[in-house]
Formats: C-alpha cells, structure tokens, sequence
C-alpha cells in the first residue's frame, strides 16, 4: 500500500473548498475533486472513503480557521464584552457558512459534532484566559466549589446552546446580564 501525502491531501481538501465556494457544498464529489487534482478517482479513496469524510475534514478546517480569525478580531477588553463580540463573530461565521457544512454531513453529523469537541474546548480555554485577565471580575468568587474552569465549561457551554438555537442578541444580553451579576 502506497503511503499516504499529507501534501496532496491537503490540496484535495484545497480543491473540494474552492468547489464548495464556487458551485456549492453539493458540487462537491470525489470524481470531481480528482479530475481538478489530476489523479484517478482511485487515488481519492486513499485520503477520503467518500464525501462526507471530506465535508467534515472541510468543516474541521474551517473551524480552526475561524478559531485562528477570532484570536485577532476579539478586541474588547472585558470579559462579558468579549463574549459578545465571539457570539456575534461565531454567529456570522455559523450563517454564511459553517452551518451549511454541519448540515451537510449526513449521517456523520454525530461524528463532525465529536470532533468539534476539540474546538469547543480551545473556545472554553479562551474564555478560560479572558476571565484570568479581566481585572475587574472579583477573585474571592473562585472555590473548590466554584472554579473558574467550571464557569468557563458553563459560560461556554450556553453559549453553544444560544448559537445552536439562533437565539436573539437579548437573549445574548440577558445571559451577559447573569455572568456580570455572578463575577462582577
């Protein structure tokens, strides 16, 4: 067996976004894909078993991407302001299109969800960082009870659920309101 080029994987990757862009997540299909790289649609099945294995290696890049993009676009500097300006730049993101990949996953949906574990957990270490660094949320809050790992795994995790369920900037604020009210 031929070992496999991360190389020309990556260019596969590459080739299947450019599709996605230009015609459509439903564009994308390995003979495609292979015809653009200039390799036989046997050599696609080296790197991916079909194509919801390259929709979800799509989404997992583009989700790292957005993580990297967020890094230099979050500019508040208080907690509860950065949270806002994450949930407004992830919403953005999740409309235009990082939600069309999700849903287009099929019957790996489950597995793409898995994956974005990783993702979630680097959002909650930044949230993590942002509390440490906002000066004014008080530090007598914090027990073996109450930690702010715990706080951070919470605020993330409604977080998720507020984009997942497309809720309004007010329920955005209200929860904003209940963070400042228990750190502040």
């Amino acid at each position: 067996m031929r070992k496999k080029d991360d190389t020309l994987r990556d260019t596969l990757i590459s080739l299947a976004r450019s599709i996605a862009d230009t015609d459509g997540i439903d564009a994308i299909n390995i003979r495609t894909i292979a015809q653009k790289a200039g390799i036989a649609t046997g050599t696609m099945y080296n790197y991916f078993s079909n194509k919801d294995e390259i929709l979800l290696a799509l989404t997992e890049e583009y989700w790292m991407q957005t993580l990297l993009e967020m890094q230099t676009a979050i500019t508040a500097d208080s907690f509860c302001g950065q949270l806002k300006e994450i949930f407004v730049f992830l919403r953005d993101r999740i409309d235009r299109s990082a939600g069309k990949l999700m849903h287009s996953l099929g019957g790996m949906e489950t597995l793409g969800q898995m994956r974005m574990v990783s993702m979630q957990s680097a959002l909650e270490a930044s949230l993590l960082q942002s509390m440490e660094r906002d000066t004014a949320i008080r530090g007598d809050i914090w027990s073996e009870q109450f930690t702010r790992e715990q706080f951070a795994r919470f605020v993330m995790g409604n977080l998720t659920m507020l984009l997942k369920t497309k809720a309004p900037l007010s329920d955005l604020d209200f929860f904003i309101t209940i963070i400042k009210n228990t750190v502040y």
